[in-house]
C-alpha cells in the first residue's frame, strides 16, 4: 500500500508567522552564493535538532518553514500498522481510526507539536547546524563551478597569508596557494591580483576546497598557450614541461607543419613572448625545445647547450646512456645535476652521462664479466667468450632461445659446435635454478609463491632474500616494489601488476565464500 499523510483531528496550533526567518534566508543565500531554499533546509534541520531535544531523539519529528508566510510547523510522525513494534514511531490502525476514520495499515500519521522556545544551548546548537549546512552547500556550489575549470589559468585577489599559505578571493570562492606551490622569493600582500593554475579540486579537503599553483609544470604550459596564438590555435603543440620552480625549466614543442619554426614562434620577436612568460615566473630560464618522436634525438635536443657525442638507449629498462667529451660534462650535468635532472623529466628516461674515456671502461669492465660468464658456464676459452660477445650475446638465456642454424653460421661455429654450446648453456641454467629453488625452499618460502606467473627461480630467490615468502607477502606489494625487489630488467610494470594480482587472487576467493 502506498503510504499517505494524514492529520488527526484535533491540531495543536501552529507557530506564529516568522518572516524575519525569510528574510534572514534572503541575507544569508545572497551572501554565500547559495539558493534560499539550501537556507531553509539547513533551519529546518537545527529547529528538528532542537525539537528532538525537547520532545525526545527516539521520535519521528519533521520540521517545514512555509516558503511563503515563513510559519515554522513541527510534526511528529507516526506509520499506521497491524502490529505494534515501537509506540513511539507506530499507532495501530484501531487508535489511528479514532483520530481519523480514513486511516489505513501503512499511512502516515502526523500530529502538530507546539513550537518550541530555544533555550542558549538550543539556540547555540541549532545555529552550528545551520553554519555547518550552509557551509556546505557553499562547498557542493564551489565545487561544482570549478570542477571543470582544472587545468585552467585563473587571477584572484590576496585576502590573506596564513603560515605562508596564500588565500585567495576568486570571487565566489576561495582558493589556498600552498608554501610549496609558490615560486622561491615570491611574496605577496593583501590586495595583490595574481595568476595562478587550478591544480585540484578536493570535494574531501576539510579546509580548502581549491588548490592553486604557481610551481606545477602546467602553469608554464597555459601560460605560453596565453602568450603563443599558434599554441593556443593548435598548430604547435607543447609535448613535454619539467620545471625547477624559479630556477630553470624546459618546455618541448612540435608542429606538423613544416612551414613553422615552432621554437622561433615560442621565442617571439626578439624574444618577447617567452620574456612575457620569464616575467610572470620570476626570472625562471626557459629553454625551448624542439620534440622529437626518435627518443635518441629527443634526448640530445633535451641536454642543450651541451653537445652529445653518443647515445646508446635500453628500451626494457628505460635508460639511455650519453656520451659527451670531457670539456662538455659540467655543462651536461648542470650544476647541480639541474640540466640533466630536467632532460630526464622531460623525456621520460632516465638519462646516465658519462666521458668518452668512462664509457671505454664501462664497456671494457662489461666485456670482462661477460667474458668470465661465458668462460665459467659454457667450460669454453676466452676466443670462444668473445666471438660470443661480438655476435652480440649478454647472457646464457639467449644462447639457449637462439635458432641453431642462425647460432651455426657464426663465424668459426658449425652445428656441432653450435649444439654443444646450447646444451652446455641449457645444462648450467638447470643446474642453476636447481639451486636457486632449493635455496628458496631452505629460506622458507611457501609453495603456492612458486606457482605464481612470471616469476623465474631467480626472483623466486631475490623475493625470499627480501623476506617474502608467503602469498599475502606478494599480493601486499605494490608493482614497483615487485619489481624493486627481482631487478629492473627482469619484469615489466604489466608483468608485475598481473603476479600481484594472481597472488591476491585467493582473498577474493575467500571472501565469495
Amino acid at each position: 500500500m502506498v503510504s499517505r499523510k494524514i492529520k488527526p483531528v484535533e491540531q495543536v496550533a501552529t507557530a506564529q508567522p516568522r518572516h524575519e526567518l525569510l528574510q534572514v534566508a534572503e541575507i544569508v543565500a545572497r551572501e554565500k552564493g547559495i539558493e534560499r531554499d539550501e537556507v531553509l533546509e539547513a533551519m529546518e534541520q537545527a529547529i528538528q535538532k532542537a525539537a528532538k531535544s525537547k520532545y525526545g531523539f527516539e521520535h519521528d519529528i519533521r520540521v517545514e518553514i512555509d516558503r511563503t508566510l515563513g510559519d515554522v510547523a513541527i510534526h511528529r510522525v507516526r506509520t499506521v500498522v497491524d502490529v505494534l513494534e515501537d509506540d513511539l514511531t507506530q499507532i495501530t490502525l484501531e487508535e489511528a481510526q479514532k483520530l481519523d476514520d480514513t486511516a489505513a495499515v501503512g499511512d502516515e500519521l502526523t500530529e502538530t507539536l507546539p513550537p518550541i522556545e530555544f533555550g542558549r544551548v538550543a539556540a547555540q546548537t541549532a545555529r552550528q547546524v545551520i553554519v555547518q549546512k550552509v557551509r556546505d552547500a557553499e562547498r557542493t556550489r564551489q565545487y561544482a563551478e570549478f570542477k571543470d575549470r582544472v587545468g585552467e589559468i585563473i587571477s584572484g585577489l590576496v585576502k590573506r597569508v596564513e603560515f605562508g599559505n596564500v588565500i585567495l578571493d576568486l570571487g565566489r570562492a576561495e582558493g589556498v596557494l600552498r608554501r610549496e606551490d609558490i615560486i622561491p622569493r615570491e611574496t605577496f600582500r593583501t590586495g595583490d591580483r595574481i595568476r595562478v593554475f587550478v591544480a585540484e579540486i578536493n570535494p574531501d579537503a576539510r579546509t580548502h576546497l581549491i588548490i592553486l599553483s604557481r610551481t606545477h609544470p602546467q602553469f608554464m604550459a597555459k601560460m605560453f598557450e596565453q602568450e603563443v596564438p599558434e599554441i593556443y590555435d593548435g598548430v604547435i603543440q607543447i609535448k613535454a614541461v619539467a620545471r625547477d620552480p624559479g630556477s630553470r625549466a624546459k618546455i618541448a614543442v612540435y608542429t606538423s607543419d613544416p612551414s613553422i619554426d615552432p621554437v622561433g614562434a615560442c621565442v617571439g620577436m626578439r624574444g618577447s613572448r617567452v620574456q612575457a612568460v620569464v616575467n610572470e615566473l620570476q626570472g625562471e630560464k626557459v629553454d625551448i625545445i624542439p620534440w622529437s618522436s626518435n627518443p635518441a634525438t629527443f634526448v640530445v635536443n633535451a641536454l642543450a647547450p651541451a653537445e652529445v657525442m653518443k647515445v646508446v638507449i635500453d628500451e626494457e629498462a628505460q635508460r639511455v646512456d650519453v656520451v659527451v667529451a670531457e670539456d662538455q660534462l659540467s655543462l651536461a650535468i648542470g650544476r647541480r645535476g639541474q640540466n640533466v635532472r630536467l632532460a630526464s623529466q622531460l623525456t621520460g628516461w632516465n638519462i646516465d652521462m658519462m666521458t668518452e674515456e668512462d664509457e671505454a671502461k664501462r664497456r671494457a669492465a662489461d666485456t670482462e664479466n661477460r667474458s668470465q660468464l661465458f668462460m665459467e658456464a659454457l667450460d669454453v676459452d676466452e676466443m670462444i667468450a668473445q666471438l660470443l660477445i661480438a655476435e652480440g650475446f649478454s647472457s646464457i638465456e639467449e644462447i639457449t632461445q637462439v635458432d641453431l642454424a642462425e647460432f651455426s653460421n657464426v663465424e668459426g661455429f658449425d652445428e656441432e659446435i653450435a649444439q654443444e654450446l646450447q646444451n652446455r648453456a641449457v645444462l648450467f641454467l638447470e643446474n642453476r635454478n636447481e639451486s636457486l629453488m632449493a635455496r628458496t625452499r631452505e629460506l622458507g618460502v611457501e609453495e603456492p609463491v612458486f606457482q605464481l606467473v612470471n616469476l623465474t627461480p631467480e626472483m623466486l630467490a631475490s623475493l625470499a632474500e627480501a623476506k617474502v615468502r608467503t602469498l599475502d607477502e606478494v599480493a601486499e606489494l605494490s608493482g614497483d616494489e615487485l619489481i624493486e625487489i627481482v631487478g629492473n630488467k627482469s619484469l615489466s610494470v604489466d608483468q608485475a601488476n598481473e603476479t600481484i594480482m594472481a597472488a591476491r587472487a585467493h582473498w577474493f576467493e575467500e571472501d565469495q565464500q
